[in-house]
């Protein structure tokens, strides 16, 4: 694999340098940082990437997307994360578009596919259940056919940002005969529709972003229907590859890794700085190896993709090792935080504390703790790769 950048990949990328610092600027960035202003920011920032033509890099052209080759992808993905830019809010972009543009009738792609390229509509996703998590096909959230609409009942949790969406896509069961997976419908669902009640969970990190949904015999039009009515579960596995592929975040790991080793080059350890003592050095340079492997991989699933095929087990791949590292990253920045990431927010200032992640690094380690089980736990990721893999 030839990994050098060839001159126009080094011209692109300036471009994507130069237009991250004029449009990513400090205010936005603020406004992101806080809770009363983070759906506007965050609707805001994409509609300048909209505006700009890069909302939807994985998209293809003739839908809206950049048209951009697997370089092209990777080197936008490692500049935004070196540049601290939060990415996009995945469900819309990244999951639910490419099903509607791969699966949808046209009417769906002209009715959905412009609000979700447009920031117009903020998407969430209902899949998990109460009792059906990583085994998604248990999912007992019913649909009955009742003229030209579905009535839904049920109930979907662990659903990030469900108190912002304007939609929710959802799995739901519409026949119970046969194998679990078959009889399994994927819905579009207006979040505003009578019945539907959204129940806020506050995670470990003390941040409210997951919810429950419960539905009351909600109305659902059968015209929000993709595809065929019991083949959910064959739309629902691919969005799932390409979520999967994403949740590796090989580049946000690698800027966290970054601002670790900073971290450590500040904290005093005997006299001498953490970054000097040699077990700190090889925890990081395993880190650095590994995130490094990783890389190959993923840029071998974008070429991939790029060439017009779709990933596969390389996604359950991705997503494994992925999260594996971030945890990794996360716990190594509990440990140059010490005793310090024990203090909360309001316990001592910036100041007295020394330094300013140690809360940080709390939250984020707390959250990450998450990372091995959304998206289909590491050992569901497993079987896929044993079964797709190695046959069994």
């Amino acid at each position: 694999m030839d990994t050098s950048f060839a001159p126009e990949d080094l011209a692109f990328r300036d471009e994507v340098r130069a237009f991250f610092a004029q449009a990513y600027d400090v205010e936005l960035q603020a406004r992101l940082n806080n809770l009363e202003t983070f759906k506007d920011a965050v609707i805001e920032w994409q509609k300048r990437l909209y505006k700009q033509g890069w909302i939807a890099p994985g998209w293809p052209k003739e839908y809206g997307g950049t048209g951009w080759n697997a370089t092209q992808k990777f080197i936008y993905e490692t500049e935004r994360s070196t540049a601290g830019i939060r990415d996009v809010i995945p469900f819309g972009l990244n999951m639910v578009g490419p099903v509607i543009y791969a699966f949808g009738n046209d009417e769906q792609k002209a009715r959905f596919l412009p609000g979700i390229l447009q920031s117009d509509d903020w998407w969430c996703q209902g899949y998990s259940e109460p009792g059906a998590g990583s085994d998604l096909a248990s999912l007992k959230t019913r649909a009955v056919l009742e003229g030209d609409e579905y009535v839904v009942t049920g109930a979907k949790i662990w659903t990030s940002y469900a108190q912002y969406a304007d939609w929710i896509f959802c799995l739901v069961r519409t026949n119970s005969e046969g194998k679990k997976q078959s009889g399994i419908s994927f819905l579009l669902i207006d979040m505003k529709s009578p019945g539907i009640k959204v129940n806020p969970i506050v995670s470990i990190d003390n941040h409210h972003s997951l919810n429950e949904v419960e539905f009351n015999e909600v109305r659902v039009p059968v015209a929000n229907l993709i595809g065929e009515q019991d083949k959910g579960w064959t739309y629902a596995k691919a969005l799932l590859a390409h979520e999967r592929t994403a949740i590796a975040g090989v580049a946000d790991s690698k800027r966290s890794l970054a601002e670790t080793r900073a971290f450590a080059a500040r904290e005093i350890n005997g006299g001498k700085p953490l970054l000097s003592d040699p077990l700190f050095q090889k925890r990081l340079s395993d880190i650095e190896i590994e995130l490094m492997a990783l890389e190959f991989t993923e840029l071998r699933v974008l070429a991939t993709v790029a060439s017009g095929g779709a990933p596969g087990a390389e996604s359950s791949m991705l997503k494994i090792k992925g999260t594996e590292m971030q945890q990794a990253v996360q716990e190594l920045r509990m440990d140059v935080a010490a005793y310090y990431q024990g203090v909360l927010p309001n316990d001592l200032t910036p100041e007295q504390l020394g330094h300013d992640f140690g809360s940080q690094a709390r939250q984020t380690y707390m959250y990450g703790r998450a990372s091995t089980i959304y998206g289909g736990s590491n050992e569901v990721q497993k079987n896929i790769i044993a079964k797709a893999v190695l046959g069994l």
